[in-house]
């Protein structure tokens, strides 16, 4: 049967090829690679189909259509660790085939079949360490730097087109890292650690997710980690790998390593079909299947006419998207800045980066702010219901010090939860009806949605706020409900 047999998010560093002895991390990860190589080797695809963020792209997509490109790589910016001499094997008929796919859903997109053409270091790397005889052709195409979700999601589906047409099994490539944040001075690999310790912990939440195979949920929770951290490309990838293989969460996945590469969060994550669903879900980003050339990424502008219906390729845009997202546009005026929809009018306020701790909130339990205001939009760091000076946790713990499972009220967990939201929110200058976005995680999702859901409408029915609530296994502290938030700040101070 044509389609998807397995998937794979692998990073894009030559160290785990170059120098996989030259510290604990790269060792990780070749050993990760490895794992995964013998993955492949089982799923006995017909083609390797790689997106990859280390190509990029300007005007559309690019798919790799030379049947045989040889040349000798220099990576940039680690040159230091050697040369790459390549052979790598493409599916040329299947290339094309994609890119006109594309174009019949909309995109631009073309081949590319040049001798000597620059391929970037992980694409090189993944076929290299995942096929190192060279005996499953591949195909790639370029991460274009100015296309949001909806164009994306397109390209995947022009992809999966082309693997029903030509009957072809395949193994999807997703080429990323998860977080792109590299230590401003070269630290020595034994002594290598991520460079913030926020990024690693929001890493590690995605990775649990995806342990459990959810990989639309980690898909939805993209555009929240780019607002949160230094995420690569936005983890477009991640997009790109849940609409090629299957939006939903039906898979059996593995997380085969997990290491910093200097300071960037990496990992080797393996994702085969299953036939049950993991976790519980709620899905807010639409999906697409055509485009229609509207690239409004920073928010605010309406489609063309007839756009397609996506949240991010149609009419209606995401207002919380990463502040380092140029906008693109088709002649040089310069860029327009974006126009969020909210409750209350909020006039434009000079760019501005500032911590929030509010004495009337709960002490965090690690090293962060409960807030942080850039320009006009305030993160809220996860928000539980301890009780500020006490620490209580209304409605009881969880479980027990021995861990031992206790009986607990969701609903005045929830209402705690979205109370310390206000106290922060009015610390900061701002006010519950000003959240744009909220996302909520719960342990029980079957025993606790409809309890959390009717304190939540009491709260935010009138606001609106775009909201995802996950199912995850556990939170830090014994607790059954976190609320993750986005809000509108107030006027800038001073």
């Amino acid at each position: 049967m044509s389609g998807v047999v397995g998937a794979l998010i692998v990073p894009g560093f030559p160290h785990p090829l170059l120098a996989p002895e030259a510290g604990p991390g790269p060792a990780a990860l070749a050993r990760g690679f490895a794992a995964a190589r013998a993955r492949v080797a089982a799923w006995a695809p017909d083609v390797l189909v790689l997106y990859s963020t280390g190509w990029p792209s300007v005007i559309g997509h690019q798919v790799q259509a030379r049947a045989e490109a040889t040349w000798t790589l220099v990576d940039p910016e680690f040159h230091a660790l050697g040369s790459i001499p390549y052979t790598l094997r493409f599916d040329a008929p299947l290339a094309t085939a994609w890119a006109a796919a594309a174009r019949r859903r909309g995109l631009q997109a073309r081949t590319v079949d040049y001798a000597g053409f620059p391929i970037d270091t992980g694409t090189v790397v993944a076929l290299r360490l995942l096929d190192p005889d060279g005996r499953i052709p591949a195909v790639v195409v370029s991460c274009n730097m100015y296309a949001d979700r909806a164009e994306t999601v397109v390209l995947a589906k022009a992809a999966a087109d082309a693997l029903r047409a030509a009957g072809k099994r395949a193994v999807a490539v997703a080429v990323t890292s998860f977080t792109s944040r590299l230590h401003p001075e070269p630290v020595p690999l034994p002594e290598d650690r991520p460079a913030s310790a926020r990024e690693d912990a929001w890493t590690g939440k995605l990775l649990e997710l995806l342990a459990e195979g959810r990989l639309e949920d980690v898909s939805q929770l993209a555009r929240t980690f780019a607002a949160e951290c230094a995420a690569d490309s936005k983890l477009k990838a991640i997009w790109w790998l849940a609409a090629l293989s299957g939006a939903h969460n039906r898979y059996q996945g593995a997380v085969l390593a997990r290491a910093p590469i200097q300071g960037a969060c990496t990992a080797v994550v393996a994702l085969e079909p299953a036939t049950r669903a993991a976790g519980g879900h709620e899905f807010d980003e639409e999906d697409v299947d055509t485009f229609h050339g509207d690239r409004s990424v920073l928010g605010g502008g309406a489609g063309a006419a007839g756009s397609s219906s996506g949240k991010d390729g149609g009419n209606i845009v995401s207002p919380v998207t990463p502040p380092s997202s140029p906008p693109r546009a088709a002649a040089p005026p310069p860029p327009v800045a974006p126009t969020p929809v909210a409750p209350t009018p909020v006039a434009p306020q000079p760019a501005s980066v500032l911590h929030v701790d509010a004495a009337a909130a709960p002490a965090p339990v690690g090293a962060y702010p409960h807030a942080r205001r850039v320009g006009d939009l305030l993160f809220l760091s996860g928000v539980g219901p301890r009780q500020p000076l006490t620490n209580e946790i209304p409605g009881g713990p969880v479980r027990a010090p021995d861990g031992a499972p206790l009986p607990y009220d969701a609903a005045a967990q929830t209402r705690a939860c979205i109370e310390n939201v206000r106290r922060i929110l009015e610390a900061a200058g701002s006010s519950l009806d000003r959240v744009v976005d909220v996302t909520a995680f719960l342990i029980d999702m079957d025993r606790d949605f409809a309890a959390y859901n009717a304190v939540y409408a009491e709260y935010f029915t009138g606001i609106q706020a775009a909201r995802t609530t996950l199912a995850i296994r556990a939170l830090p502290t014994p607790i059954a409900v976190e609320l993750k938030v986005v809000a509108l700040a107030g006027p800038a101070a001073g």
